[in-house]
């Protein structure tokens, strides 16, 4: 008798875990593609990504800067970059990283991404995203 009545019960268990994962899953909110500024060759994808803990920057396995000094990735708005959005120091000049973006930082403001020099304060890429 407790055999026919483990089998639905089982079922309901697997069926709640699928669905938790479902809703746990990443999703791209925005993504663009580079364009290189002040004489940079900057190319490639980028996503912006909603996960479980809250918002990822993800530069794509195509990403690539041709160099500078004290590159960071952050955000800006038509065409002016926000100083206080810097995520952390660019970790590559080449390939896939992703980053953190801070709770505090109201990711909805925003509609560009943007490598930027904080030694010479100028854009060395920057992507508008949608």
């Amino acid at each position: 008798m407790k055999n026919r009545f483990l089998f639905p019960n089982l079922i309901a268990v697997l069926l709640l875990v699928a669905i938790s994962f479902q809703s746990n899953a990443n999703e791209t909110i925005a993504s663009g593609v580079f364009s290189g500024a002040s004489g940079h060759s900057t190319s490639g994808s980028v996503s912006v990504v909603k996960t479980s803990d809250g918002f990822t920057l993800v530069l794509g396995s195509d990403f690539n800067l041709d160099g500078a000094p004290d590159p960071k990735p952050g955000f800006g708005k038509s065409g002016r970059y926000d100083l206080k959005s810097w995520l952390d120091v660019l970790r590559s000049n080449r390939g896939e990283q992703t980053y953190a973006v801070p709770t505090s930082l109201e990711i909805g403001r925003y509609n560009e991404v943007y490598i930027w020099c904080e030694k010479y304060s100028v854009s060395l890429g920057v992507a508008s995203i949608k």
